[in-house]
């Protein structure tokens, strides 16, 4: 087994206070602390950290740099592609698109199939400027991963995926219910 950090090994600290100071409030069934959903609130917490660092290297705000991932991640798009994968209006988008442009993150070009559309395309410079920014977080958890042998991988890559369809389920529940 890779040498890395074990649930085990992992103080709650502020789990049990955080119980004691809201008992009243949980309900009755409320889940003990465990070290693995704490661990988990931990790598979004320093996501969210590493994201705001991110945006700050390429002078954007978190919602330019999530139109900015985006674009990365799914090719050049229209401003209304763009404005629902950010679920946000066309116009709200409209701004996002022109500070971008303004500091030279992305261009506007004319749609290549349809003349009276535009689409949206990401600019090398800063494409590369990100996965420069990117690059030691994404080799540093495929280090941690190599720690492990491929099958130890794939339990952890299953349990992740188990985590991800869970969040995915919740926010798509959440999103259906008008909440």
């Amino acid at each position: 087994m890779g040498d890395q950090r074990k649930p085990d090994d992992v103080p709650a600290p502020d789990a049990a206070s955080m119980r004691e100071r809201y008992a009243d409030q949980m309900p009755p069934d409320f889940p003990e602390p465990s070290p693995i959903p704490l661990l988990i609130r931990e790598i979004f917490q320093l996501s969210q950290r590493f994201e705001r660092r991110l945006g700050a290297s390429l002078s954007v705000n978190t919602t330019d740099l999530a139109a900015m991932e985006h674009l990365m991640q799914n090719g050049p798009m229209t401003p209304s592609e763009l404005a629902t994968r950010l679920e946000m209006s066309t116009a709200a988008t409209t701004h996002v698109i022109d500070r971008l442009v303004a500091v030279g993150h992305v261009e506007r070009r004319p749609h290549p199939v349809d003349r009276r559309k535009i689409v949206v395309i990401p600019a090398p410079a800063s494409v590369a400027r990100a996965f420069d920014e990117l690059a030691p977080m994404i080799a540093g958890v495929g280090a941690a991963a190599a720690a492990y042998d491929p099958e130890e991988q794939a339990v952890i890559a299953g349990f992740l995926g188990s985590v991800v369809d869970l969040y995915a389920g919740l926010v798509d529940e959440r999103s259906t219910s008008g909440s």
